[in-house]
């Protein structure tokens, strides 16, 4: 059985895809939904609801706070390459690049054969380096893996040509 972090998750991201990729609700409905404290929804937004993930958390405290949950889609090129300059950095930890390589698996920039070589990858038994250059190593080693899928002319099969790049009025571009 799934835990309760879990199936509070889900129930978020289910809500959020019919909701279009914006989300409002109280933290106290969601709370008293599941029957568990407001700090257990907090957890599960700070960890399951994250930046490199693909989502921004607006939040308000109080008797009229709420929660507000964006999806923040990945529709070119540029977008992409934006997320990984933001949220991958120097370092970043196997939490963090577990994140990502979901967020990419599901906006099908890569596939799934190709997100589980890059968790294989980017493992901590696979990069028996200590603390913090595991993390540096990390880091570069799946920058270089996502620039090469997004290499025009090489890498990545079938997943480049998924993620079609913008145009400057958001429109796909016909002369790619």
């Amino acid at each position: 059985m799934p835990s309760l972090s879990t199936l509070i998750e889900q129930y978020l991201k289910r809500e959020l895809e019919r909701a279009g990729g914006v989300l409002e609700l109280q933290r106290s409905e969601l709370a008293a939904r599941f029957a568990c404290a407001p700090s257990q929804i907090n957890y599960v937004l700070e960890t399951r609801f994250t930046p490199a993930a693909g989502y921004v958390i607006e939040s308000r405290r109080g008797g009229r706070g709420f929660i507000r949950i964006v999806r923040l889609p990945v529709r070119s090129r540029r977008n992409l390459l934006a997320l990984v300059q933001r949220w991958l950095g120097e370092m970043i930890d196997q939490d963090g690049a577990e994140a990502l390589i979901a967020r990419l698996e599901e906006e099908g920039v890569v596939s799934a054969r190709e997100a589980a070589l890059m968790r294989a990858a980017v493992h901590r038994d696979t990069l028996a380096v200590d603390l913090p250059w595991r993390d540096v190593v990390r880091a570069r080693l799946l920058r270089a893996m996502i620039l090469e899928l997004l290499k025009r002319d090489g890498g990545g099969g079938d997943a480049v040509r998924r993620v079609p790049p913008e145009r400057g009025d958001g429109a796909p571009d016909p002369d790619r």
